[in-house]
């Protein structure tokens, strides 16, 4: 995939390109780099991150807390910038500045249900209201009466009465909010719908309610999903294709049953065991699949996300692409979970406690943190070691050897600073004595 910049054009074309298989690409997320912060605090979120959604489509984004599958939804409907690469609808770039008449376009095609059904709506407003916005700002009707008609045919079609449409967001319960979320981006007849956890706060029994809900619009609208997930439980039964991102790189993307049946990158080996077995059992003999990243070894031969055939994107250095080729080749399932038997549960519980001594112990001494929450950088530490540049050099030396980075930063900078001043001072001295020991 290359990082050549495409143009943006003023509006979207009627259909998008098409690929090598006939396809038509709707959305194209290439070599994208998402970062937050500047300078010391940067956090680089996203990482050279790609990867294709096509029309009728349920594209899932899976992956741990953290790992940046929320930020790629929200660059897709240019909330986060892109830091590099481009974002293409319908191959028209819609990431970075665009003209007003796209943002407009882009908005009206692409809707996003959020996570938090109760956050996400205006608690001031009333159903019909919330309903209505986007038809008022885009001016979706030719009347009143049908306005009226669209917001009532959409609320009935979520599974929600009439009467429902003068009350407020408190008064009703998650499912019943995540059904307004979801009327709420359906009544602007969009082609793409980013679901970014859209049934992880709703109960086991609403789950399925909502993801039959989802899948009825998409049959009847011709829609396009980007669902964003944790739970590969849910995603296998609703899913086209599924893409894998760890720590903000996409390491996997293939259709569900290519994924399920070879997941080749160990971190979606790792996924596929946590999912629960319905057998008390067998889950409670389950072996679970750690991921350990420092198996990885891209100090010199650095990773790229490949494709190994069979549409299979699987993102390594090439000594591991030559070997994620050559099992996927062999076309034996690949196993992700396995069932201990008793015998080898109770070996294993015994080698644990023997080998329980040597394991090194988490004390508050010896455990550090990222970024602890005291190390706030604030400048008063700079100015207190400028003008007590003793006192700075020894608190940055204490702040260093309890890994409070910023606050070290600022001491040494502060005290840095001080000293050379002072130095600079004791210079200019000896020069002036200097010169008045010879006139």
């Amino acid at each position: 995939m290359g990082k050549e910049i495409t143009k943006t054009a003023s509006h979207l074309p009627e259909h998008g390109p098409i690929d090598e298989q006939g396809r038509e690409v709707l959305l194209e997320v290439k070599n994208v780099d998402i970062t937050f912060g500047k300078g010391d605090n940067a956090v680089r979120a996203v990482k050279d991150a790609s990867f294709r959604i096509f029309k009728g489509e349920t594209f899932s984004l899976v992956g741990e807390s953290g790992s940046g599958k929320t930020t790629v939804g929200r660059a897709v409907i240019r909330v986060n910038p892109c830091a590099a690469g481009e974002i293409l609808y319908k191959g028209v770039r819609i990431s970075g500045k665009i003209p007003h008449s796209l943002d407009r376009e882009v908005i009206r095609n692409i809707q996003m249900v959020f996570q938090d059904p109760a956050a996400s709506l205006n608690e001031r407003a009333t159903v019909d209201y919330i309903i209505s916005e986007g038809l008022y700002n885009f001016h979706l009707y030719e009347n009143e009466a049908d306005r009226v008609h669209k917001v009532e045919k959409i609320i009935d079609e979520v599974g929600l009465l009439p009467e429902h449409l003068t009350r407020y967001p408190h008064e009703f319960s998650g499912g019943q909010r995540q059904r307004i979320g979801l009327a709420r981006a359906m009544v602007m007849e969009p082609e793409l719908v980013i679901a970014d956890e859209p049934i992880s706060a709703l109960d086991v029994s609403i789950r399925a309610q909502v993801l039959n809900l989802m899948k009825k619009f998409q049959s009847e609208q011709g829609l396009s999903y980007l669902f964003i997930a944790h739970d590969l439980s849910i995603v296998r039964f609703i899913s086209d294709r599924i893409g894998v991102i760890y720590k903000g790189n996409i390491v996997e993307v293939a259709t569900t049953e290519e994924l399920f049946d070879f997941p080749l990158h160990p971190y979606t080996h790792s996924l596929i065991s946590a999912i629960p077995i319905p057998d008390p059992k067998l889950e409670k003999n389950k072996a679970l699949y750690t991921y350990d990243p420092s198996i990885h070894d891209y100090s010199v031969d650095l990773p790229e996300l490949v494709d190994i055939g069979n549409d299979h994107w699987v993102y390594g250095n090439k000594k591991e692409i030559e070997e994620y080729k050559a099992t996927r080749e062999r076309g034996i399932p690949l196993k992700s979970v396995k069932i201990l038997t008793d015998e080898e549960k109770a070996a294993l519980e015994i080698e644990r406690e023997l080998h329980k001594d040597d394991e090194p112990e988490l004390s508050a001494s010896n455990f550090i943190l990222e970024h602890p929450p005291k190390d706030t950088g604030s400048t008063w530490y700079t100015i207190l070691s400028f003008l007590l540049p003793v006192l700075g050099l020894i608190l940055a030396g204490i702040f260093r050897a309890k890994n409070y980075i910023r606050n070290y930063k600022k001491c040494k900078k502060g005290a840095l600073f001080a000293l050379g001043l002072i130095g600079a001072v004791i210079v200019l001295f000896l020069i002036l004595l200097l010169i008045a020991q010879f006139v």
